[in-house]
């Protein structure tokens, strides 16, 4: 059974469940950043550099930790599944360093990016769009409470 078909090569459903955190978060943190660079776009934002400063925002370990862990405290809202490809993620021991975040957001961030790297493997693409405009809201109005 094939699970996910990109540019002519295929992961198989079995193979999707033998990958390990860091595997499923680096597939995550590319298909969150194409959605983040969408939004950002739609903002009206043109110039280069802007936008990455805008997108900063969103991508940061930080923003990611806080909607991680506002999901996690909200009873029934993701499934048993979902919890577990997140624990596979933040509890990944990872080779690299938190660069502007505490290891803490780093792990959970993590975690939020294994889920979105499994939900895309898996072509969960309607609950994928799902979390990814709930975090995009929950950042956009953390930041105008912040402002």
């Amino acid at each position: 059974m094939e699970a996910s078909e990109i540019m002519g090569s295929s992961v198989t459903v079995q193979a999707i469940d033998l990958l390990n955190g860091s595997t499923l978060a680096y597939v995550g943190d590319a298909v969150y950043e194409l959605a983040v660079r969408k939004h950002v776009l739609s903002k009206g934002i043109t110039q280069v550099n802007h936008l990455h400063r805008a997108a900063v925002t969103y991508v940061g370990a930080v923003g990611q930790a806080k909607v991680m862990l506002h999901w996690i405290k909200q009873e029934d809202f993701l499934t048993a599944q979902e919890i577990t490809m997140y624990k596979r993620g933040r509890n990944h021991k990872a080779n690299t360093k938190a660069k502007n975040a505490s290891i803490g957001d780093y792990r959970q961030a993590t975690g939020f990016e294994s889920l979105l790297g499994w939900l895309a493997l898996t072509e969960q693409t309607d609950r994928l769009n799902q979390l990814i405009k709930e975090a995009i809201t929950m950042i956009d109005e953390g930041e105008q409470v912040n402002e």
